[in-house]
């Protein structure tokens, strides 16, 4: 019993323990349905499963709104009071987001086996999480003193945005209305994930870079950083309004950005340092997703007969390339720096990201090769096998120091 309380205190003692967790787990087990699930409809193993949710929109949801938001929380959670010399979340009130959305995902996951109902309760409770989360950080935001409260208002908004796009969800499996889909997937990508990863790396990744780069000139043009917000928001609008042949034009202008910070921030010299290094790979999946995109769309508009020839290789390229590898990379760095360890990251978890990487890789080129389209499912196979390995093997790594105290003696 007082191992038990001693985990929990642990847990408690900061606010990405207990998220990162969860997501660190999460990040294994939607992989792992999913596997097994493609593994069904490929016949390698026997049978296939009846869920009760659509699969590819059961691993939509499952990717976009219970693995990604425990890291983004724990994340934001950490970093709002410091952004702006807020007013710090208190433990009961971060770890009740996480337990009633981590009681969300599971009940998610039961009912997938047992039917809607279970689904229905379960994405409640993610739901009713999320709107604590965003209650939290609005109320650091708005009593916090600083003046500048760029990136805070944006992530902010961005997390609200995918509020929406939840509740959306909910609302296609209460009525079955594929409006509701629809928006909760644009919702998800355009209006949420992407811009607030957009955000977090506008505000790290030069700040990160100077402090271990001689000679580095910080540079943050807020600019680029609302025209990449705004061509986000603009893909996702089109997408909703049936025109997404038509939003090349921003997909590309969002390429250019990315491609051009990616440039001024140092990409080539961030590869001295490697837990600098794995951000900028990263945030470099933006500008090739982006190109890809904006290729889909070209070839859309112009060659309607090759509609979606790309596939859905762009948007692989978007969330393994850019938001997986990107939460590889900060999840790493957070939790090495507030664990009171050397901020260097070790040769296995360099391989382990670039493993990420490799898993980017298999899951694109079938869509974009056609040479070798015949052998998609195998390349999604590796690809999702590749994730689960490295997956496992970080989580191996850096969960037990979640729960465990800071080597430095510190709190937190």
């Amino acid at each position: 019993m007082n191992k038990l309380r001693n985990i929990w205190w642990q847990l408690s003692a900061a606010p990405h323990r207990s998220l990162f967790l969860a997501g660190t787990l999460q990040g294994v087990l939607t992989i792992l349905w999913w596997v097994f699930d493609l593994a069904g409809r490929f016949g390698l193993i026997a049978g296939v499963m009846a869920w009760s949710i659509v699969p590819i929109w059961a691993h939509a949801f499952l990717m976009i709104y219970t693995f990604f938001p425990f890291f983004i929380l724990g994340f934001l959670f950490t970093t709002f009071p410091n952004w702006m010399n807020g007013q710090k979340i208190q433990p009961r009130q971060y770890m009740t987001v996480c337990m009633l959305m981590v009681a969300g995902t599971m009940l998610f996951y039961a009912g997938l086996f047992a039917g809607e109902l279970i689904v229905i309760a379960g994405i409640g409770l993610v739901l009713m999480g999320w709107g604590k989360a965003i209650i939290l950080l609005f109320d650091v935001l708005l009593t916090a003193p600083a003046e500048d409260k760029r990136h805070a208002w944006m992530a902010a908004i961005a997390l609200a945005a995918g509020g929406l796009g939840l509740g959306a969800f909910l609302l296609w499996v209460i009525t079955e209305n594929s409006v509701f889909l629809d928006f909760s997937l644009q919702a998800g990508i355009w209006f949420f994930l992407l811009p607030i990863v957009v955000t977090v790396s506008h505000r790290m990744i030069p700040f990160f870079s100077s402090r271990v780069l001689t000679d580095y000139v910080l540079v943050r043009p807020y600019g680029l950083l609302w025209l990449m917000v705004g061509c986000s928001v603009l893909h996702g609008f089109l997408q909703l309004l049936g025109y997404s042949q038509y939003a090349w034009g921003g997909d590309l202008l969002l390429a250019g950005c990315a491609l051009y910070l990616s440039f001024v921030w140092g990409f080539l010299r961030s590869f001295g340092v490697r837990l600098l290094a794995v951000l900028h790979v990263a945030f470099a999946w933006l500008g090739i997703s982006m190109l890809l995109f904006a290729l889909q769309g070209l070839l859309d508009w112009q060659l309607p007969a090759y509609r979606y020839g790309l596939g859905l290789a762009p948007l692989h390229a978007l969330s393994i390339g850019f938001f997986a590898s990107m939460v590889i990379g900060m999840a790493s760095r957070v939790t090495l720096g507030h664990s009171g360890r050397p901020l260097i990251l070790d040769n296995v978890t360099w391989w382990l990201f670039i493993g990420f990487q490799a898993a980017t890789l298999l899951r694109i080129l079938p869509d974009i090769v056609p040479a070798i389209a015949f052998l998609a499912p195998s390349f999604y196979l590796a690809a999702g096998g590749i994730w689960l390995s490295c997956f496992l093997l970080w989580a191996a790594k850096y969960m037990p120091i979640y729960w465990r105290a800071r080597v430095d003696g510190k709190a937190g």
